[in-house]
């Protein structure tokens, strides 16, 4: 196949799909991020220690790769706001190719948007795609920028950060500038996150808590002044989810006694948890500590099914660490946070609740739901 039908093809998988084919898409995102194509990509297979600033950028020698960023922000008047901008890569050729034209290009990117107002309610999300051709989309390292079209995320001076982060539509938009308050911290063993059994089937991950934000939303015609904080994702990888895997409960929360907690259950295709699921417990100094699937326990509380879609998400969980003495009430902002995009899933604004031995302790983070 000629590589700009190969590439055509893809965007088609990721966002031409359109219609009452919700579960088609999914299968076809699915075998997207499973494929056997793995000859001349680059492999997650062992530990290896992140470079700063450069692993901030694209790894195109790997197949998917994800910049991720949720937060809760609020204006002067109190009123609550949740945020996601996402970046996402798709390589669809191992080898770069040889050809003048250009419009070739051996990369995909997608693009997610979403703005939660939580006193009206409102919810709106939006998507870009594009190829990484005639400067329409990519990343570069110095100075470290990702773009799609006029949507991105561009350092502000000679380091990574301070980050501004630029995106919107008609109706709603973000223009936000993100503070490094903490180091990055890697997940699994030294940022080398197993997926599943066979060697290789893992992903390079980090996440960047307590991002100090403030900026502008502005949503149908309202404009809001607003600071707060956020959760930047980061993860790499060439194959990374098992085959038998039918989705993910990922959950990040930024805890008022200082600690940050990531969680992920991975559910199979039979409804039980993966032995792969994990997270990590990180201390007010940065400090890490890996949890295992016997280290945790996340039980649904409250179902919401979406009027669009008609799928049932849990968007609240009772999250319990019993060897560290933490219980949780995690509860969405607002139950309709449902990405119907061309790739469907729940993505929103939490708060939690809960006690920390006999101290209570709050917080504040983001939910993300697959699969269902």
């Amino acid at each position: 196949m000629p590589r700009i039908a190969l590439l055509f093809t893809a965007l088609c998988i990721l966002g031409c799909a359109g219609g009452d084919h919700d579960t088609e898409r999914s299968a076809r995102i699915n075998q997207l991020l499973t494929s056997t194509d793995l000859e001349g990509y680059s492999r997650a297979f062992e530990p290896r220690p992140f470079e700063f600033p450069r692993d901030h950028s694209a790894h195109p020698n790997f197949k998917t790769e994800w910049w991720y960023f949720t937060g809760n922000l609020s204006d002067s008047h109190d009123r609550p706001f949740g945020f996601q901008l996402t970046f996402f890569r798709f390589a669809l050729a191992s080898k770069d190719i040889a050809d003048d034209s250009e419009w070739r290009t051996r990369q995909a990117w997608m693009a997610h948007m979403a703005i939660t107002d939580v006193r009206s309610g409102r919810f709106i999300s939006a998507e870009r795609f594009s190829r990484e051709a005639l400067m329409l989309a990519g990343n570069s390292a110095d100075p470290f920028r990702i773009w799609i079209e006029d949507w991105g995320a561009s350092a502000t001076g000679p380091e990574s950060f301070p980050l501004r982060l630029r995106a919107g539509t008609i109706e709603a938009s973000l223009d936000l500038n993100l503070a490094a308050t903490k180091p990055p911290t890697g997940h699994g063993e030294r940022g080398l996150d197993a997926k599943g059994p066979l060697p290789g089937n893992a992903s390079y991950y980090y996440s960047m808590p307590r991002l100090a934000v403030f900026g502008e939303l502005q949503i149908e015609g309202d404009r809001y002044d607003v600071d707060g904080s956020a959760w930047l994702d980061r993860e790499w990888s060439t194959s990374a989810l098992d085959s038998t895997l039918a989705g993910w409960d990922w959950l990040a929360l930024e805890l008022s006694d200082g600690r940050d907690l990531m969680l992920y259950r991975l559910r199979t295709s039979g409804g039980g948890s993966s032995p792969f699921s994990t997270g990590s417990l990180i201390a007010a100094d940065g400090t890490v500590m890996a949890l295992k699937p016997a280290d945790f326990e996340l039980e649904a509380s409250t179902f919401w099914t979406s009027p669009a879609t008609g799928v049932r998400y849990p968007v609240g969980w009772n999250v319990n660490l019993p060897r560290h003495g933490l219980q949780l009430e995690v509860l969405a902002l607002i139950p309709n946070q449902e990405m119907n995009l061309a790739v469907r899933y729940w993505e929103g604004a939490v708060s939690a609740r809960g006690s920390q031995a006999s101290s209570t302790v709050t917080g504040r983070g983001y939910l993300e739901l697959t699969g269902y």
